[in-house]
């Protein structure tokens, strides 16, 4: 584990040792509103084992064991474009510093949004994109008003082991989402700019948000995939851990 300081915060950043495979783009995990490199556990080492990359994952700031974010609901509150900044501004950096030119970036829920972002503006070799937001729905903040009810109810003890600052990680997530400056969020324009091949996964079982999401995202230049899967909710790289790795494995088999 180590630190790397961006824009004056210090996130925190774990390497995993590439594979026989040296010349081949590593893959950068992006976690979703309530993750960190521990929230991952041990799926990036076993996706980068199983396709021979190396691997990098972070914690965004507020997340994991990075900086936190002082007066988080105040004067800190993030603001609705917060995962354009990460994507334009954060992550390019970090990937600068990491000397990084053409990742492939894997991203999940958040994560997945910023992934999108990047790669609309930004040369990636592949993007791949678990459950991802381009856009509000109705069910997606339904969902985000029952997580502000069950953090009272023993969620944030469940979350406590993941982050050295859990309340600032939860309401960093939660209080932007419910914003109203967020109901506008849309970044399906954007998407229709990304010209890397693009494979998009969404559990038929989602709680966060309908298959729009995926079927949306529509690049009008990149070949594009979509895996539809069933029995799976929100994460599937948790709900589907064998199958979400093979298709990702599947997917970037013979891409440099």
């Amino acid at each position: 584990m180590e630190t790397i300081r961006i824009q004056g915060v210090a996130l925190e950043v774990e390497r995993v040792a590439p594979g026989p495979h040296r010349s081949l783009a590593p893959i950068v995990f992006l976690h979703e509103g309530l993750g960190s490199v521990a929230m991952w556990r041990d799926w990036p080492r076993e996706v980068c084992a199983a396709t021979g990359r190396a691997g990098i994952v972070y914690s965004r700031r507020g997340y994991g064991r990075s900086d936190t974010v002082p007066d988080v609901r105040g004067a800190g509150r993030l603001a609705a474009d917060y995962m354009h900044r990460e994507a334009f501004e954060v992550l390019p950096e970090l990937l600068a510093q990491l000397g990084i030119a053409n990742p492939v970036l894997l991203g999940h829920s958040d994560g997945g949004s910023i992934a999108l972002l990047h790669a609309s503006r930004h040369p990636v070799r592949a993007c791949i994109v678990m459950a991802p937001h381009v856009m509000v729905e109705e069910v997606s903040l339904r969902s985000i008003k029952q997580a502000r009810s069950a953090y009272g109810a023993g969620l944030r003890e469940r979350l406590m082991r993941f982050h050295c600052d859990v309340d600032t990680a939860f309401w960093q997530w939660n209080d932007v989402w419910l914003s109203p400056g967020f109901a506008s969020f849309d970044i399906r324009p954007e998407c229709r700019r990304i010209c890397a091949p693009l494979l998009a996964i969404q559990g038929h079982d989602d709680g966060y948000g309908s298959m729009r999401q995926i079927e949306e995202i529509a690049p009008t230049q990149g070949s594009f995939a979509m895996e539809k899967l069933a029995d799976c909710g929100h994460s599937p790289h948790r709900d589907q851990p064998e199958l979400t790795r093979q298709r990702v494995t599947g997917f970037l088999a013979g891409r440099p």
